[in-house]
């Protein structure tokens, strides 16, 4: 065996995303059929193909190495660090306020939101810290903005994790995507989702 340390790291955290993402997705949606889909379907099967990265990433991991991994940085350490005391502060401080900002998994998203935006100020973990921030500024504006915004926002601002990206290509992203989500989604499966903002 040749282990690729990059590839296993990876592989774990996938796979740690994965099984998180399937317990909370089981505790509060309903999954439903291919036929008819429950509102936790979809969930469902990304992060079965999230775990199936995962599984295929660590097998491969064991294999086509060495490729050992870099040690951190101070900075880079302090900027995870802040990012996770910042996602956890940030949570519990808006879980104990009253209205709509602590209903549902809000105080989780913002926390975790503030935290990747914080943890990408190190060189090193912008890519993934802004990508991740994208991801879950989707889960905290599709409620209230809709897909389209969620979509743009996301989109947009994972696009700043690239510095070749320019705007016109991300643009052209983000009307690739409405477009094609609002096909798959909306139009051929029907899914119940609002796709303007609800103010």
């Amino acid at each position: 065996m040749r282990l690729n340390a990059k590839d296993l790291a990876s592989a774990v955290l996938l796979m740690t995303v994965a099984i998180i993402g399937f317990w909370i997705n089981a505790e509060d949606h309903a999954i439903g059929t291919a036929r008819r889909m429950g509102p936790g379907y979809m969930p469902m099967l990304a992060f079965g193909i999230l775990a199936a990265l995962a599984a295929t990433t660590f097998l491969l991991g064991l294999f086509n190495g060495p490729d050992p991994l870099v040690p951190w940085t101070q900075a880079e350490l302090l900027a995870v660090l802040a990012g996770i005391a910042a996602a956890i502060g940030i949570t519990w401080v808006l879980a104990l306020q009253p209205g709509i900002i602590s209903r549902n998994w809000y105080p989780l998203g913002l926390g975790l939101f503030a935290g990747c935006l914080l943890m990408s100020v190190a060189p090193r973990w912008r890519k993934l810290g802004l990508i991740t921030a994208g991801l879950i500024l989707f889960g905290i504006v599709l409620e209230v903005g809709g897909l389209f915004l969620a979509i743009a926002l996301c989109i947009g601002l994972a696009a700043t994790a690239d510095e070749t990206q320019t705007v016109k290509g991300a643009i052209g992203l983000i009307l690739f995507q409405i477009v094609l989500c609002w096909f798959v989604f909306i139009y051929e499966l029907d899914i119940r989702v609002s796709i303007w903002p609800q103010f």
